[in-house]
């Protein structure tokens, strides 16, 4: 929940929050004082944040492994549509010692989490431009002994459908974006009416934004965004984008005014004339040209 807060408001507004601030955001989910504490102390280990006093206050800013984290999800989060396919393949494959292996076992998580699926043992592939991604691994885990990455096109004898269904259960992706289509789309249409109405306070407004955001980001985990000449036919995860963007622009507004109050609290907001508004989310408009 604090990454998500982080991607979806805090990283707008400087990339640092006053951990009051941060408790008072998360009472909202019913987050008492001590777990967030728990949860941040965590994340400052991890490496994804880094603390700072600033007179007898605490904040908490992203990393720059945080930053670079975030606007990667970020962009996935916010893409409507599947990328154009150059038809080549990417792959990553190694062989790391033994003594080594909470790095191999941090290393599937990160090759999972940039899309690529398992072809065989300890041989990766994707679709899709990952060479950036590669070597920010490669780099940040110093296994340049240990890895080749290759970029090339697949000869048969099958076609490149059959690698999909070898390293991806996309039926299974497939009935959970049609959960989520069941569960957001009633919602959509009830908080849509209810904001219209005013009868949903900004309060609320950020909360419904927030879970949103929540749910909709653990795709992110399990859908490596294949291009669409990969895709079924009767693929839902478009359906889902464009259901997310629709209900995320609808609470937009009101979710932000109630952060702003209470990140104003504790935190300078700055460039208040190019404060940032969620109904014209820079990627969100990206996304539709």
């Amino acid at each position: 929940m604090i990454f998500t807060l982080y991607g979806d408001y805090i990283r707008h507004y400087g990339n640092d929050i006053w951990i009051g601030s941060l408790i008072r955001l998360l009472k909202e989910f019913g987050h008492n004082e001590q777990s967030v504490r728990a949860a941040i102390s965590r994340m400052n280990k991890q490496g994804w944040v880094i603390a700072e006093r600033k007179g007898n206050k605490s904040y908490y800013r992203l990393t720059e492994q945080g930053v670079l984290r975030i606007e990667e999800a970020a962009k996935r989060i916010f893409k409507l549509q599947p990328e154009t396919w150059d038809g080549e393949w990417r792959m990553f494959t190694y062989t790391i010692p033994e003594e080594q292996r909470h790095i191999r076992d941090e290393l599937r998580k990160e090759l999972v989490w940039s899309g690529f699926g398992l072809l065989s043992n300890s041989f990766w592939i994707s679709p899709n431009k990952q060479e950036k991604q590669i070597r920010k691994m490669i780099e940040k885990y110093e296994i340049e002994d240990y890895v080749h990455f290759f970029v090339s096109e697949y000869k048969g004898p099958h076609k490149s459908e059959k690698l999909v269904e070898e390293c991806w259960d996309l039926n299974e992706i497939n009935e959970r974006y049609e959960d989520f289509i069941k569960t957001y789309s009633q919602k959509y249409v009830m908080d849509k009416n209810k904001i219209e109405k005013g009868e949903m306070t900004d309060g609320e407004c950020f909360v419904e934004r927030t879970k949103l955001v929540h749910e909709y980001r653990k795709f992110l985990f399990v859908d490596p965004g294949l291009p669409e000449q990969l895709l079924p036919k009767k693929w839902l995860g478009d359906y889902a984008a464009s259901l997310f963007s629709d209900y995320y622009k609808a609470l937009a507004q009101p979710a932000s005014r109630f952060f702003e109050d209470v990140f104003s609290e504790g935190n300078e907001v700055k460039n208040k004339d190019k404060k940032y508004d969620a109904l014209n989310h820079p990627l969100i408009i990206e996304s539709n040209k």
